[in-house]
């Protein structure tokens, strides 16, 4: 155990398959591997505890080591699944850790490597919103492009109905915000989590980062904006 290991600790959970980008947590973006740019994040904030990818892909766990990421143990296949869901694989890495290196942390923090514009001073102000309001919970969201009262269904003659009752609205910039969750951070204490193997409690706070933060890696569009957007941080060469 290192001299990071306290009270939290940073997961990142990051399976060997994926269908809309094959070896997507692995696959290059702006000179690293995608989950390189999460690790380190993780890594540049000392609040961020052990930082620990959970894989059941060699190749996954080699690239995490190198970049300074911990690989204590290989998740089991059957938590590798196309349509496992994320606790049961926290559930694991913290029954591995207690049963194996006798460490049990006070906070998860879990972040998923497909969020690789998230940055440490994001990862501090979602901390610091758990500490300073003593939160169960605390997960990250963005504004919604897209405002719950300006969606709308196709009815069966193909005559459009509104999807969310609402006033009337006469200009979207008089509406209040919406924010949807970005997937970028969940801080959650492990005695809430185990209790109700949920990442959200009552309350769950929220942490605001701008949309362009946000992306959720999902296909190459994802990708390849990631990558404008990464290259503009960096500057000219």
């Amino acid at each position: 155990m290192n001299a990071r290991s306290a009270t939290t600790l940073t997961l990142v959970p990051a399976r060997g398959g994926s269908k809309s980008i094959p070896r997507k947590n692995i696959v290059p973006l702006a000179g690293k591997p995608l989950i390189a740019w999460t690790i380190e994040a993780a890594l540049s904030s000392s609040r961020a505890g052990r930082v620990v990818v959970s894989t059941d892909d060699e190749e996954i766990a080699a690239t995490a080591r190198r970049y300074g990421a911990e690989t204590p143990f290989v998740r089991p296949s059957e938590l590798a699944r196309d349509d496992t869901p994320s606790m049961p694989v926290v559930i694991h890495a913290l029954g591995w850790l207690r049963d194996n290196d006798g460490y049990t942390p006070e906070v998860v923090l879990l972040l998923q490597p497909t969020s690789p514009l998230r940055t440490a001073e994001d990862i501090e102000g979602a901390l610091d919103i758990a500490r300073d309001r003593s939160a169960d919970s605390v997960v990250s969201v963005t504004e919604s492009p897209a405002h719950p009262f300006l969606a709308k269904r196709i009815g069966k003659d193909g005559e459009l109905e509104d999807f969310v009752p609402h006033p009337p609205i006469e200009r979207r910039q008089d509406l209040e915000p919406a924010y949807a969750l970005n997937g970028a951070i969940y801080v959650t204490t492990v005695r809430h989590l185990l209790a109700h193997e949920s990442f959200y409690a009552e309350p769950t706070y929220a942490y605001v980062m701008p949309r362009e933060r946000s992306i959720d890696v999902d296909d190459p569009w994802d990708l390849h904006l990631c990558e404008l957007i990464l290259g503009e941080r960096r500057g000219p060469d």
